[in-house]
């Protein structure tokens, strides 16, 4: 169940992870047609920033640190059980 559910976690933040690379190269791609006066999506992209994009990369964020945070936890418990049982042995 909990290995089920991590699997569907780290397919969620990948796929949130597509989404801010996507944004990222809209944006740049976005810029230089600007600077060229070709019409890109560039304010759209501005529209888009503040509902779309910002909760995104915040999502990411949170979700890097989580699941450092939950390898790290369970790497300890899994080290202390293997050492515990070392010691009953």
């Amino acid at each position: 169940m909990k290995d089920k559910f991590l699997a569907w976690v780290n397919w969620a933040l990948m796929a949130n992870l597509f989404l801010v690379l996507f944004s990222f190269f809209w944006l740049a791609i976005a810029v230089i047609g600007h600077t060229f006066k070709l019409p890109l999506g560039l304010n759209l992209w501005y529209r888009l920033w503040e509902p779309v994009f910002t909760p995104a990369i915040g999502v990411l964020m949170a979700g890097a640190l989580l699941s450092g945070a939950a390898s790290w936890v369970s790497k300890r418990f899994t080290s202390s059980k293997q050492t515990s049982s070392k010691q009953i042995l």
